[in-house]
């Protein structure tokens, strides 16, 4: 006989949880000994050769109760100083222009120490204003999320993507402030008050 189905119950679900950064940074898992480096830790080949200013941004992954993630994981890519991407005619053989690093398992803040990149044109031309792009994941995060760091001590005013976003005081949430000399703070949060604006990439 069939059992009915409004006594069955609805299987648990998992998200990224713990699992990728298993697979993407084993190191920080706790499972050392996979790799003689953690790949993708840092957008150098050699920061020591890197040109332009090195920055450091500093930031949190919050929840809609606005509690830290401890768990996220996050993925930059950006060009160099020159506004040019890896891989492209003249760009910087000392700079990959990406990263992938995690928020701190006490404190819940991430770091990214990173070239501050230089504005680039795009399709038709178009330029768009310095910035960093970011995927993130985490605990109750089922797809990644993509959204853009820019930088409130450049000129935004003509960015392509800026221009787009119709509710004008949500440009505010992609901002990173200036803290100090080559130091900035950007919190990503994932929703309620100040929810940052991600984008269908």
């Amino acid at each position: 006989m069939t059992q009915k189905l409004d006594v069955l119950q609805e299987t648990a679900s998992q998200t990224a949880g713990p699992y990728v950064h298993i697979g993407l940074m084993p190191t920080y898992a706790g499972n050392g000994g996979y790799y003689e480096e953690e790949i993708g830790t840092t957008p150098f080949h050699d920061e020591s050769k890197a040109k332009g200013e090195i920055i450091e941004i500093v930031g949190s992954v919050f929840d809609g109760t606005g509690w830290a993630l401890r768990d996220a994981l996050i993925e930059s890519w950006q060009c160099d100083a020159a506004g040019m991407f890896p891989g492209a005619e003249g760009a910087d053989p000392a700079f990959t222009g990406h990263c992938r690093f995690a928020a701190d398992a006490v404190t819940g803040e991430f770091t990214l120490r990173t070239v501050k990149p230089g504005s680039y044109k795009g399709r038709g031309g178009v330029e768009s204003a310095p910035h960093i792009s970011l995927w993130v994941v985490a605990r109750g995060i089922n797809i990644g999320l993509n959204t853009r760091i820019y930088f409130e001590d450049e000129n935004n005013d003509d960015d392509p993507l800026l221009k787009r976003i119709e509710q004008r005081p949500r440009v505010n949430t992609l901002i990173a402030k200036k803290t100090g000399d080559g130091k900035y703070r950007f919190d990503i949060r994932l929703q309620g008050q100040d929810e940052t604006v991600f984008l269908d990439l």
